[in-house]
């Protein structure tokens, strides 16, 4: 076995409620957090400075929308080549050098000067979301083998905690040190907390060639590039979190042009970030004694429907609430689709792959689905139009949940 793919090799009773969390579990789970919270600063630290960063920088309209949607495609694209940075490195490693590709880049962002300078940083930081994204899972799928629900949603819901963090503090540092560059760069500092914590987690770890185990589960798996159903799992993650990013791009413009003031539309934004969290946590731990999880995927759906809905017919009559459903499902949905994904597939090493290829398609799909959306909204001239094209991508979504049948698990190598 791969000793870089992580954690202890005990596992727990295949029926995750029925024993008790130790404290090792603890730990790792903590350890869990301290990691993910970096994966979304880089991202929502520059919506709130993006114009003092593009008055100071030059940076045109177009040139400041790729300080968020590069990463994003970066994440799309690095989590194909997690394959070949787990082989050659393990996880362990992999997810190192990814926290310090965070590090770094956001460390680089306090001498930035130029757009094209933060450009770079964007897509250093997006390679070291991607390699955490895509091997992480791994490694949770072997040390917490009978409660992926549990640690992925732990996972997922400490990465939208931290992207709204990142969007509550870096304007407030920003504030305080007189420095635009100050609120981005103080993001290096969690990400090197959390590489510190990985290695003392991880430095009593024999480090071990690979072994022949690992060719042969690789030798039995197929190319993903050619499966259906992998095809279908990143498809159906890049749609759903399509709606997470034009929200993100979109949601206090939409409720500025309806008469909000800028700190209102975005609190709004911070709002559906905590139902984001809380959802992301809690469906996964709902969903965790059902080897089903379709319905648990139609209630997140659900949820999103709703909640787009209210943004088409009444956006004013009730702003949070609409916003906080429409979280709500977006980020139960994020969490669950993940570990659906990992349920196709009883070794970590394989999980993994589909998971990095889940991801990779995903993320893809989700950067393109701001700009489409903003086309929409110049095309008809609001965003009405761009919010049905989303509950339409729902309501599809809804029809290829139906696909994930248990039974399908099995054969869909």
């Amino acid at each position: 076995m791969n000793s870089q793919s992580s954690a202890t090799s005990s596992h727990v009773s295949a029926d995750p409620t029925t024993t008790a969390l130790n404290w090792q579990d603890v730990v790792w789970l903590g350890a869990i957090v301290v990691i993910s919270i970096n994966l979304r600063p880089l991202l929502t630290s520059i919506s709130p400075l993006m114009t003092t960063i593009r008055d100071a920088t030059g940076l045109s309209f177009y040139g400041a929308s790729l300080l968020t949607s590069l990463p994003v495609v970066a994440m799309g694209i690095g989590a194909f080549g997690a394959g070949a940075l787990s082989r050659s490195i393990g996880e362990i490693r992999g997810v190192a050098l990814g926290l310090i590709a965070i590090a770094l880049a956001c460390a680089a962002r306090w001498a930035a000067t130029s757009g094209s300078a933060l450009l770079a940083t964007a897509i250093l930081a997006g390679a070291g979301v991607a390699a955490i994204q895509a091997l992480l899972p791994a490694v949770m799928k072997q040390r917490f083998h009978a409660r992926v629900p549990l640690a992925m949603g732990v996972f997922s819901a400490s990465i939208m905690g931290g992207g709204g963090l990142g969007a509550s503090l870096s304007p407030w540092v920003s504030r305080t040190m007189q420095s635009w560059h100050a609120g981005l760069a103080m993001w290096a500092i969690p990400a090197c907390v959390a590489l510190l914590g990985w290695w003392a987690l991880n430095r009593q770890r024999p480090h071990l060639a690979p072994a022949q185990p690992v060719r042969n589960v690789q030798s039995a798996t197929p190319s993903l590039w050619t499966n259906r159903r992998a095809w279908t799992l990143g498809l159906y993650f890049g749609i759903v979190n399509g709606g997470y990013t034009s929200l993100v791009a979109w949601l206090p413009a939409f409720y500025q042009q309806h008469g909000a003031s800028v700190a209102t539309s975005g609190s709004l934004l911070a709002g559906m970030t905590v139902f984001q969290a809380m959802a992301a946590l809690l469906l996964p731990l709902a969903a965790a004694s059902f080897r089903d999880r379709r319905p648990w995927l139609m209630l997140g759906l659900s949820a999103q429907l709703i909640g787009l809905l209210g943004l088409i017919i009444s956006p004013d009559s009730a702003p949070l609430i609409w916003v906080g459903v429409a979280g709500a499902g977006l980020g139960g949905t994020f969490s669950l689709t993940l570990v659906t994904a990992m349920d196709h597939a009883h070794d970590h090493r394989v999980a993994g792959k589909l998971v990095a290829f889940t991801q990779g398609v995903g993320f893809i799909v989700a950067a393109v689905a701001p700009v489409v959306a903003g086309i929409v909204r110049g095309w008809s001239g609001g965003f009405g139009a761009a919010w049905v094209m989303l509950a339409v991508c729902v309501v599809a979504m809804m029809a290829v949940t139906l696909l994930f049948s248990p039974r399908s698990y099995g054969r869909w190598r």
